[in-house]
């Protein structure tokens, strides 16, 4: 299937992340991950635009993605991606190391996590099979948190999904 609804998206990468350790290696893993891929990107700005760069291009790309599965989820990840970058820039000011030196340390020990979860899970990750699943673990998480707090965050029966 070409198109597939937020509800599709999150059941297919839930089925080979069921095992309770796995799970929670992904809580960890799965925000540690998207850190520092913004950090890594952090440093790729147009002169004279330190927030004309990499990363925020990346986000500026995923919340069109999650916009168009999930407006609501869309929302929460616009507040997710407000605290990654609060937390590069406390980084760059109180940090002496460079940032790409902790983004790349963090980035290597969390992947290994992650393969770690999934050799245990009995499951190759699901980026395997869709690079697009690199986009879905943070919003599968979201999804978690949004279901415990109530809030629906299916799309309207009269918005295309």
């Amino acid at each position: 299937m070409l198109h597939k609804n937020i509800q599709q998206w999150l059941d297919a990468y839930g089925v080979s992340h069921q095992n309770p350790t796995n799970k929670l290696i992904h809580w960890i893993c799965v925000p540690v991950i998207m850190w520092t891929v913004l950090a890594l990107l952090w440093p790729l700005a147009l002169p004279g635009q330190p927030y004309l760069n990499g990363a925020t291009l990346l986000m500026v790309v995923s919340l069109a993605f999650y916009f168009k599965l999930s407006p609501k989820l869309a929302l929460g990840m616009i507040g997710v991606t407000a605290v990654n970058i609060a937390l590069i820039l406390w980084h760059q000011a109180n940090v002496a190391h460079p940032l790409w030196i902790t983004a790349l340390t963090l980035f290597v020990v969390a992947w290994i996590f992650q393969f770690v979860g999934h050799k245990i899970e009995g499951a190759k990750p699901s980026f395997f099979e869709d690079v697009q699943f690199l986009l879905i673990g943070p919003i599968w998480l979201l999804s978690f948190l949004y279901r415990k707090w109530g809030i629906d965050y299916q799309p309207s029966r009269n918005q295309p999904a």
